[in-house]
């Protein structure tokens, strides 16, 4: 038989001879799997600086003062000259009691004491011409003695009117309720037209001073003993009182970052509770603000000691599992290690690392899911850009508008 490719066009034989060549080596081949390279991460080294150590606690803020005003004389409600929870000033008029009654007090005392003197001034009169008298041997010596003792009983009961005129003037003053301070008023618990102070004293409303503001919280034994140190109690107060200075304390909302708020221990208890092993502890803080109200949890934190140096890391490089918090390093060899570590106080968006470094390891900051410990990874430190970055091929430039020549 003839071979048929003698038969083709001579075009034809060529193609079919370039299609036979590109496919024979192809047929040859297999595929090969190409592994993916090591997930990119981002690395950093531990930040050296020198910070203070605290304790961290939660309390609870009270009132500087507080007041039950109640009513002390009995007469109907008048006025409320407050706005429910408003904030009034030292001396501002709260309530008016029915007055008139007390008013009319008054000026009968003060009637009483015109009486007493002019019989004090009769008595006084009688009893110094009685006296010239018997000196005559023109009167008695009994009526000498009766002028006295009269004279004498006036002063008594002048002194007495004059008492009355000064219980008159108070519970005139009781009728108008006023602010013993700078505060913060509650609701108002009667309305005007109630009858208040009948048989007992009628609470009317009650106001706090919340500038400044206390916290209280409980510290246990150790910590306590921490932040004394060594010193007796009464040597490190004789310590602050010589320096004039105080030890301070801040403290934070529940929305707010950090702490904030500045202030100083002012009172701590004279015993620990034997229940719970916690001594109570006081600070006082400045509220211009008004932002933090009597009852409210707050964050607290003392420091203990002065500034030392420390290791930080991004907080958000600590992972946690049921080991306790560690970190995810990068050896020489780019493989990722699981290093457990002891952590100290949070500074800013650090964490302080009180245990587990050296200073000089690779930390991962991003990239925490592609970081499985015991698989190498490709890190990038933080701060560097990688070699190709923010460089365009040639071919991506855009061409040039001018026309060709």
């Amino acid at each position: 038989m003839k071979n048929p490719v003698r038969f083709l066009g001579p075009a034809l034989q060529a193609a079919l001879s370039a299609a036979l060549l590109l496919l024979a080596p192809a047929c040859g081949e297999r595929n090969v799997y190409v592994p993916p390279p090591p997930p990119k991460v981002m690395v950093s080294q531990p930040l050296k600086k020198q910070v203070t150590d605290y304790l961290e606690f939660t309390g609870n803020a009270a009132a500087f003062n507080t007041v039950q005003l109640r009513a002390r004389v009995e007469g109907f409600l008048e006025k409320i000259l407050f706005q429910d929870g408003g904030m009034v000033k030292k001396g501002q008029p709260l309530f008016i009691i029915q007055q008139e009654q007390y008013q009319a007090q008054l000026q009968k005392a003060q009637a009483s004491v015109l009486a007493e003197k002019a019989q004090l001034e009769h008595a006084q009169t009688e009893y110094d011409r009685y006296s010239r008298l018997v000196k005559q041997d023109a009167a008695a010596q009994t009526d000498v003695d009766r002028w006295h003792y009269e004279r004498d009983s006036r002063k008594a009961a002048l002194l007495a009117a004059e008492a009355q005129v000064v219980l008159a003037k108070l519970n005139l003053s009781y009728t108008k309720v006023i602010a013993p301070f700078d505060g913060r008023m509650g609701r108002h618990l009667q309305d005007p037209g109630a009858l208040v102070g009948a048989g007992e004293h009628t609470l009317l409303a009650e106001i706090n001073q919340i500038d400044p503001v206390y916290v209280y919280f409980n510290i246990n034994e150790a910590d306590l003993l921490r932040v004394r140190g060594k010193k007796p109690m009464a040597e490190e107060e004789k310590y602050h009182k010589n320096n004039n200075t105080k030890h301070p304390v801040d403290v934070g909302l529940a929305d707010e970052s950090g702490f904030p708020h500045h202030g100083y221990l002012d009172f701590a208890a004279i015993s620990l509770n034997p229940t719970t092993g916690t001594l109570m502890l006081r600070g006082i803080f400045k509220n211009p603000e008004t932002v933090i109200l009597p009852g409210m949890f707050v964050r607290v934190r003392c420091p203990l000691d002065e500034k030392k140096d420390a290791l930080l890391v991004p907080d958000v490089a600590v992972a946690y599992d049921q080991m306790g918090p560690f970190l995810r390093i990068v050896n020489d060899k780019n493989v990722v290690e699981r290093r457990p570590v002891k952590l100290g106080v949070k500074e800013d968006q650090y964490r302080v690392v009180s245990e587990g470094l050296q200073g000089d390891e690779w930390v991962v900051v991003s990239g925490l899911m592609r970081a499985i410990p015991g698989k190498p990874v490709t890190p990038e430190k933080e701060g560097e850009k990688p070699a190709a970055a923010g460089a365009k091929p040639a071919k991506d430039k855009p061409k040039s508008k001018k026309a060709a020549p």
